[in-house]
This record gives structure tokens, sequence and C-alpha cells, in this order.
């Protein structure tokens, strides 16, 4: 929360809210998954309830559980829910809740990149 993210209002940007709801929700997957797997965000959806005051904190909550997803060993899409809440201050203050996020990303075996990267490679070099 530094002056590079508020506005006019001298609230936390919405835009930095919704950008950090996807990197947060990615290192989430990402940290799960490791380095073998890739991780595109497909869809985001934020719902902005009240402005933001302070820092934020983003709590997720996946919709599936990602380890057995894994134990295939393919693709798939995860989803999560972000609940966005604005940093207690003092610790008599209660949270405030300033948005509410669904995101969806997508995940890849890096194997399984490299070889759609090959074949495709393959299919355009010319026959001589």
């Amino acid at each position: 929360f530094r002056r590079f993210n508020r506005n006019w209002y001298n609230v936390m940007a919405g835009g930095a809210l919704l950008g950090n709801s996807e990197v947060a929700g990615g290192r989430f997957v990402f940290a799960k998954c490791g380095a073998d797997y890739t991780v595109v965000c497909k869809n985001l959806e934020y719902r902005f309830l009240r402005p933001c005051f302070g820092p934020a904190v983003y709590r997720i909550t996946p919709r599936e559980p990602i380890e057995q997803q894994l134990e295939t060993g393919g693709e798939f899409n995860i989803t999560l829910d972000l609940m966005i809440v604005q940093m207690v201050q003092a610790k008599h203050e209660k949270e405030r809740r300033v948005g509410q996020c669904t995101a969806t990303y997508h995940v890849t075996p890096k194997g399984e990149f490299r070889r759609r990267r090959e074949q495709r490679l393959h299919r355009r070099r010319p026959l001589h």
C-alpha cells in the first residue's frame, strides 16, 4: 500500500487489487505444483465490495483438490476462490472484506508443453 498503488481517493487502486489477485492465485497454484508445471490464468472475475484503505490480504481456497489432479500427470484446470480483506492495523479492529475473486488457471506439465512445441516446429519445417 504505497503511493504507487493509491488512487485519487487515497485508497488502493482497483487495478492493483485485480492484478495482485492474479499473482496471488498463480503463486498459490505454482507453490503446490512446483517448477515442473506451467501455470497460466485463463479467467479472472473480480467483484469490488468496498474501498481498501490499507494493505490487502488474499485468502485463497481451491474448489478442487490440486493434489489429486497432479497425480494424473496431465493437463488440468483449477478454480480458486479468493477473498480479499483489508489488513487489520490494530488488534481491536475487524477485518473488512474489500473484494472477492474467482480465478481459473490452466496447468500444463512442462514435458507436455515441450512435446507440443517440437511437434509444431516439425510440421513447419519444409521438406527438401
